[in-house]
């Protein structure tokens, strides 16, 4: 699983299903591997239009701007404002999402629980120190 996609499942029963269904289509000793952001960093603080603010020229649309801005917390729930807007024709595509911070603790229980054994978690070589990379091994 990539770009962080196991934060998507908000409730630990959707997050536990989607494990669960894992585990069978992999061989014995296969292993599960995906990426999360490590709560403790608390990086939606930093999401605020002023920091992340962007606009990239584009072949075919000239430039293009994005940014995000939180617009509710709830616990380890985050929801987000993501626009992306067109200059030259002023159109905007309006995106909501909300992802979940699962803890180091919490996502090691329920590899457990849907039967993998954590061999490793290590930091995401290009955001070293931002996300917790884990390596799960089907029991």
């Amino acid at each position: 699983m990539t770009a962080n996609v196991a934060q998507v499942f908000l409730t630990d029963e959707d997050w536990l299903g989607t494990l669960t269904a894992a585990h069978p289509a992999l061989r014995p000793g296969g292993r599960l591997i995906f990426e999360s952001r490590d709560p403790e960093r608390r990086a939606w603080e930093n999401w605020t239009p002023d920091s992340t603010r962007e606009v990239i020229r584009t072949s075919h649309n000239g430039e293009v701007e994005t940014w995000v801005e939180i617009t509710h917390l709830d616990g380890a729930l985050v929801t987000f404002d993501s626009p992306t807007i067109f200059h030259n024709d002023g159109a905007r595509i309006d995106s909501t999402s909300t992802l979940r911070f699962r803890s180091r603790d919490e996502l090691t229980a329920s590899l457990k629980h849907a039967g993998f054994t954590v061999e490793d978690v290590r930091d995401a070589p290009d955001r070293p120190g931002r996300e917790l990379v884990f390596v799960a091994r089907k029991n």
